[in-house]
Parts: C-alpha cells; sequence; structure tokens
C-alpha cells in the first residue's frame, strides 16, 4: 500500500479522551467497531455539555453579584470542555479531509 489508503489506516482517528500521561489517543480501524461508537457517544456527551455550560455561563453572567470563587470555577469548566470540543473538531476535521476507504 501506497499514499491515499496507507495514509488513511496510519493516521488513525483522534479519539475523544487521553491517556493517562495526558498524551492524545488514537484508533487505527474502518469506524464501524466497538471502540469507534463508544467514542461517537463520548463526542455527543462532551458537545452536549459544552452546550449546558455556556446556557450556565450566560445565566451565571447574567447575575449581578457573582463571587471571584464562582467566575473562577465557571472559567474551568469552560476551559475544559473547549479543549474537548476542539478535540472534537479536530478528529471530525481529520476525518472528512481523508479519501474514502475503497
Amino acid at each position: 500500500m501506497t499514499g491515499g489508503a496507507r495514509d488513511h489506516a496510519l493516521t488513525g482517528r483522534l479519539l475523544p479522551w487521553t491517556g493517562a500521561d495526558g498524551r492524545p489517543c488514537y484508533l487505527v480501524g474502518d469506524g464501524t467497531g466497538y471502540v469507534s461508537g463508544l467514542a461517537d457517544e463520548i463526542e455527543d456527551v462532551q458537545i452536549g455539555m459544552a452546550d449546558q455550560l455556556l446556557g450556565h455561563a450566560a445565566e451565571l453572567l447574567g447575575e449581578r453579584r457573582v463571587t471571584s470563587a464562582e467566575l473562577h470555577y465557571l472559567a474551568r469548566r469552560l476551559s475544559e470542555s473547549l479543549r474537548d470540543v476542539k478535540r472534537v473538531a479536530e478528529s471530525r476535521g481529520a476525518r472528512l479531509t481523508r479519501p474514502p476507504r475503497p
């Protein structure tokens, strides 16, 4: 195998979680297995959580009295959520640019 199909097989899918050391995890396969399905489900949960967090942020920031501790907590959760959603976007974007498998 050279080029296209080989590159697709070797690149792998960026998974929506990291390893114990914080390094990215990849899955090599055709996208139909158990781990691919689990990754799809986790991505959906991460995107849903980001949506809920944005709603919470809008409510909290609409308050007249917000403590610095509340803002700090919100900033931490927004940062975590943004990191997760960025990983989902990178993974999905990479899969869009690959040629289809024969």
